[in-house]
């Protein structure tokens, strides 16, 4: 119980100590005038109060990632929440910020778009290939998952409602209208009630939990942790299946530590700030948010089951996190709150993708210079969920897989980007490359050793990833030299 409160302290303080120094970093002015006054258009370029800006963005966030990605890491124990807090301290809530910050300071754009800016054509090019991949394997997933989980409710057996292709084509048709509609007309009415809908179930579920589950996490756990591995002479591999800690557990637990998918989000809420100075309260604050549900579900994965490791892992074998969503959920808060729980699962996914294919469509036209008239949505809306609709039928695992590693990918890139942005700027650029050259270390060892990558030895990838970081801050070394020397 201990760690759970430590780990949510860290949190705390990361926003209200670390949050003002990174702010200061980043050049906000509360006097200058945002793209939603200078580009008014009524569809995505519209007022909206910092408060509703906030809970959207957290919405749009926190889908299922910080929910099933938590519950999956938890196969490696207390060390789970260790990696949530500092992956979102160090890298996500700073990697959240900065994305929000250069889109508000460009006029709303999206990242492939700054990222020509201040690097090259190939970079942007790069970075436009890695979002667009992302938010349609996001979108992708986030129709898959929820129509996974409301076929599976007990009260819809036997109807045309538990059906998984029912499911899929009402998703579908949502996203096709929150595709191409203003953004005031379902996303900022319906996505505040929902956002509260999260807090409010993700606090229930955390009393339940620390009142009445069978293994608390303790401190002691941790160093528990590095004795039992030191004496195994490998700090990288905690659990009964070897499964690594360095890369795996940093890219099964994304959303909650770091997300490139949040970055996509950001330009969306950027167009619609009336003011720089919410930027922190609504990136960096939804960010600090997402980590503490994602504390709650590792949480859970850790103490709800009395067989430990073997009942959880058995568990998703057998049906995946929605199965132990489903059982955490029946098993803490009764029937009520577990029906609740469930259904609220199931919606907060839809609310990511439904924005997922909204950004996607926003990026596209943003990269070729496409006016956003009513014709042309449609026109790029109709092909893309067709497409999205067919990858339904795929291998939900093997898009899982495509989506974390282009998660990971476009985190780091988005960090490196920041990078560029206080560099330009003189500011005191290690609070994005420092989380910049580690990411790609976690990156590259991953893509290195996955199936779908490289498929490499273990001992190999990891000192590629470390070798290629290496290189990468040494080089940002030479030319942070050279600027200061150039300076003098």
């Amino acid at each position: 119980m201990l760690l759970f409160f430590i780990s949510l302290a860290i949190l705390f303080l990361g926003y209200k100590l670390y949050g003002p120094f990174v702010e200061k970093q980043a050049g906000i002015d509360p006097t200058a005038i945002t793209p939603q006054e200078r580009l008014r258009d009524g569809v995505d370029y519209v007022p909206i109060s910092p408060a509703r800006a906030f809970l959207i963005q957290f919405l749009n966030v926190a889908g299922v990632g910080p929910i099933f990605g938590p519950i999956l890491g938890a196969l490696y124990g207390p060390i789970a929440l260790v990696w949530i807090v500092l992956g979102n301290v160090i890298g996500g809530a700073v990697h959240d910020y900065f994305s929000g910050v250069m889109s508000l300071k460009e006029d709303g754009k999206s990242l492939p778009e700054i990222a020509g800016h201040y690097y090259n054509v190939v970079f942007k090019g790069c970075m436009l290939i890695f979002t667009a991949m992302l938010l349609f394997f996001v979108g992708v997933v986030f129709i898959m998952s929820p129509a996974g989980l409301l076929s599976n409710l007990s009260f819809f057996e036997g109807t045309i409602l538990g059906g998984n292709t029912f499911w899929v084509l009402v998703i579908l048709g949502y996203y096709f209208l929150a595709t191409l509609l203003p953004i005031d007309k379902i996303i900022t009415k319906l996505y505040p009630a929902f956002g509260l809908l999260m807090i409010v179930m993700t606090t229930l579920v955390a009393v339940a939990l620390l009142l009445e589950a069978p293994h608390l996490p303790q401190v002691s756990g941790i160093f528990d942790f590095f004795l039992h591995n030191h004496q195994e002479h490998d700090f990288l591999t905690p659990n009964p299946d070897g499964l690594p800690v360095w890369p795996l557990l940093f890219v099964t637990i994304t959303c909650g530590a770091i997300s490139g998918f949040h970055s996509t989000q950001s330009p969306m809420i950027a167009r619609c700030l009336t003011n720089e100075k919410y930027a922190r309260p609504v990136f960096y604050g939804a960010m600090t948010c997402e980590g503490i549900v994602a504390c709650v579900w590792a949480l859970a994965g850790i103490a709800a089951f009395p067989g430990g490791y073997a009942e959880l892992k058995a568990m998703l074998d057998q049906g995946g996190p929605g199965l132990v969503v489903n059982h955490v959920a029946t098993s803490y808060l009764g029937v009520f709150g577990g029906v609740m729980a469930i259904l609220a699962v199931a919606v907060f996914p839809i609310t990511s993708g439904d924005t997922a294919f909204r950004s996607l469509r926003l990026t596209i036209m943003d990269a070729f210079k496409i006016s956003q008239t009513t014709l042309n949505r449609l026109a790029l809306a109709v092909p893309l969920l067709g497409v999205a609709y067919l990858m339904t039928f795929l291998d939900f695992s093997l898009i899982w897989r495509y989506f974390a590693f282009s998660n990971m990918l476009l985190s780091t890139s988005v960090l490196w980007l920041a990078t560029k942005y206080l560099f330009d700027r003189g500011a005191f650029h290690w609070i994005t490359s420092i989380p910049a050259v580690i990411g790609t270390a976690i990156t590259v060892a991953y893509i290195a050793t996955a199936a779908i990558g490289l498929n490499l030895p273990m001992e190999y990838s990891r000192p590629i990833g470390i070798a290629v970081a290496v290189v990468c801050l040494i080089g940002l070394v030479f030319k942070n030299n050279r600027r200061t020397a150039e300076a003098v």
